[in-house]
């Protein structure tokens, strides 16, 4: 959320944190395929621990984010996923 809602602060550690992240959701629902049935729930929660730490790290106030989660599984998955306009970054990543 960081990402979407405060583009001007995006950092590489920023772009490496969400890459990691990604890659570390995407094993754990391979070694563990019992939790695709529970992945809506966990994103709902993920969502809302996230949001907590975005306020916290950003200091933007609680009405900055959607009061539910505005996306889908899939995007959060998805290594192209990005939210809010491409960045620099993302494009240099990929080159």
């Amino acid at each position: 959320m960081k990402w979407e809602y405060q583009p001007w602060e995006r950092s590489r550690s920023w772009l490496a944190t969400i890459r990691v992240q990604r890659r570390g959701a995407l094993l754990l629902l391979q070694e563990n395929p019992s939790l695709k049935s529970v992945s809506p729930e966990a994103l709902l929660e993920a969502y809302e621990n996230g949001k907590d730490l975005a306020m916290g790290e950003t200091d933007l106030p609680q009405q900055t984010f959607p009061l539910l989660c505005p996306y889908q599984l899939n995007q959060v998955l998805d290594s192209r996923f990005y939210p809010g306009k491409i960045s620099k970054l993302v494009s240099q990543s990929e080159a």
